[in-house]
C-alpha cells in the first residue's frame, strides 16, 4: 500500500478508542453530518492515517454550498477502518472496493469511508475487475470529473487538488479527468452524470468531454435501467431540468434513453420540442413525477382496459422500462392522460367536476396544465374556470359523506352482487350533482333502479 503508513495500534489502544471516542460520539445527539465527518477524519488522523473529505462535498464547499453528505477517503484499509471504529458502528457494504460505512449518532447520519484506490479494467462498462490501494493522487486520477476529484483536509483546512478541479470550478467547466473516452468507458453512466453536473451547477461542458459523450451516447444501454432512472430523477427534480434535457438531445442521448420523446416530440417539430423545454423550465416543482409528465406530454397515454394491455410506445411503457415504482407510474400516466382536460371543464356535470378535483394528484395536474397554458400562449380561461369552481365550492360540498353503502343495502334486504356497485355509483352521482341530500332519497333511488 502506498502513501503514509498507518501506525500499528495495540489492542489497548483500539479498546480505548472504541470504548471512549465512539461512546462520546454516540452520546452527542446534536452532532450534525459535518461535525461527525470531521470527527471521523480526526480519529483516522489520530490513529496515524491520512484522511480527507473527498468528491462532491469538496466541490460544494468550494462553491459555498452546504454539502448533502460528506465522504471520506483514507489510506487505512477497510479492515483497519472497521477495527478502528468497531464492527457495531460500521457496515461493510462495499468492502471489496474499499468502502466502509461508519454509523454516527441520530442526527449525524453516516459517513462513507473509502480507501484510496486505483481500479483495474472495466470489462462491462459498469464496474472494475479489480482494485488496488494507492496514493491520494492516484485515487484522484481514477475519478470522473475534475470538479469531483479534489480532497480537503478539514483538520488542517487544506485542499489537495491533483487534477485541476479548482481551476475548472473557477471557469465553471465540467471536464473529465484525463482522456474523457477512458473515463466514460469505465462507467457509461458518466455520460449522463456529465450532463447532470453541467445543468445543475449551471456550468459549461468541456468541448472535448462533450464530444466523447456524443460519440459514446449509444453505449449508455449497457447501464442498468435503474441507474439510468436514478440519474433522470435527479435531473428532472432539479430547477435546471430543461437545460439537462436540452443537453441530452444535443449530445444524442435523448433518443437512446427516451426514444418515445424523440419520436413524439423532437421528431414532430423543433418548435414543439422548444415548447416542452419551456414547460420544463417554467413549471415550479421539485417533483420528479410532475416533471416527467411534462417531458412525456406528447407520448400516448391510453386508458388501460386490461391488466396485461400492451404498453409499448406509451407513457406506461416508458415507466415500466425504467422500472419506476407503481406509485410513480400511476401518477405520471394519470397526469399525461389528463393533459388539456380543463378545456371543456365548464361543460362538465357537477359530479364529474367534483370527482376530478378530489383526485390525489389534482393539485399537480392544475399546476402543470396552468403552466402549459401559459407556455403555449393559449387562453387562460380554462384554469381560471377551475379556480372559480374551487373558490365557490366549499370542501364539504365537493366531497360530502356518502349517503349509502353496501352494508346498508344488505340490511335493507338486497342480495349482494355486481349491481351493488352500479346502484351505489348512481346514488353517489346524484348526491354530487346535488339532486339528493338524504339517506332516504338515496334508498328511494336504489328502489327505483332495482325495479327497472
Amino acid at each position: 500500500m502506498c502513501g503514509k503508513p498507518g501506525v500499528k495500534l495495540s489492542q489497548d489502544d483500539i479498546s480505548y478508542i472504541i470504548e471512549n471516542d465512539i461512546k462520546t460520539i454516540k452520546n452527542q445527539e446534536t452532532v450534525l453530518p459535518r461535525e461527525f465527518s470531521i470527527q471521523v477524519v480526526q480519529r483516522l488522523t489520530d490513529a496515524g492515517y491520512l484522511a480527507y473529505w473527498a468528491g462532491g462535498c469538496v466541490r460544494d464547499m468550494l462553491l459555498g454550498k452546504e454539502p448533502d453528505d460528506f465522504d471520506v477517503a483514507t489510506n487505512a484499509t477497510p479492515d483497519q477502518v472497521r477495527e478502528l471504529f468497531g464492527k457495531k458502528r460500521t457496515l461493510a457494504v462495499g468492502e471489496s472496493f474499499g468502502v466502509i460505512i461508519v454509523l454516527g449518532p441520530k442526527l449525524a447520519g453516516q459517513v462513507e469511508v473509502a480507501t484510496f484506490r486505483s481500479e483495474g479494467e472495466y470489462v462491462d462498462g459498469r464496474r472494475p475487475e479489480s482494485v488496488a490501494y494507492c496514493t491520494p493522487e492516484e485515487d484522484a486520477h481514477r475519478r470522473d470529473f475534475t470538479i469531483n476529484g479534489m480532497f480537503y483536509d478539514p483538520i488542517e483546512e487544506q485542499i489537495h487538488d491533483f487534477v485541476g478541479g479548482q481551476e475548472d470550478l473557477a471557469r465553471k467547466i465540467v471536464r473529465a479527468i484525463g482522456d474523457p473516452h477512458d473515463r466514460m468507458s469505465e462507467d457509461k453512466l458518466r455520460l449522463l452524470r456529465a450532463i447532470r453536473f453541467t445543468a445543475s451547477l449551471e456550468f459549461e461542458l468541456d468541448s472535448i468531454t462533450a464530444d466523447a459523450v456524443r460519440q459514446m451516447a449509444s453505449q449508455i444501454v449497457v447501464v442498468s435501467t435503474e441507474r439510468i432512472a436514478q440519474e433522470l430523477k435527479k435531473m428532472l427534480a432539479h430547477p435546471q431540468r430543461a437545460r439537462a434535457m436540452q443537453l441530452c438531445e444535443e449530445l444524442d442521448l435523448l433518443h437512446v434513453i427516451l426514444p418515445e420523446v424523440f419520436e413524439h416530440t423532437v421528431g414532430i417539430s423543433f418548435d414543439l420540442w422548444t415548447q416542452r423545454l419551456s414547460l420544463l423550465s417554467q413549471i415550479e416543482t421539485t417533483s420528479f413525477e410532475v416533471a416527467m409528465a411534462a417531458m412525456l406530454r406528447d407520448v400516448p397515454a391510453p386508458v388501460q382496459t386490461q391488466k396485461h394491455d400492451l404498453t409499448t410506445g406509451t407513457v406506461r411503457g416508458v415507466c415500466q422500462r425504467l422500472k419506476l415504482s407503481n406509485q410513480e407510474t400511476k401518477m405520471i400516466d394519470w397526469l399525461v392522460s389528463h393533459r388539456d382536460v380543463f378545456d371543456d371543464f365548464h361543460e362538465w356535470s357537477l359530479a364529474d367536476k367534483k370527482r376530478l378535483v378530489v383526485k390525489e394528484s389534482f393539485a399537480e395536474l392544475l399546476q402543470l396544465e396552468r403552466t402549459a397554458t401559459m407556455v403555449n400562449q393559449k387562453s387562460l380561461e380554462p384554469p381560471e374556470v377551475v379556480d372559480k369552481f374551487l373558490s365557490e365550492t366549499p370542501p364539504e360540498r365537493i366531497c360530502p359523506p356518502e349517503l349509502l353503502d353496501g352494508r346498508q343495502l344488505i340490511e335493507l334486504g338486497y342480495k349482494p352482487g355486481p349491481q351493488f356497485q352500479v346502484w351505489l355509483n348512481a346514488v353517489r352521482t346524484a348526491q354530487l350533482n346535488e339532486e339528493i341530500t338524504t339517506t332516504g332519497e338515496a334508498i328511494e333511488t336504489v328502489r327505483q333502479l332495482s325495479s327497472e
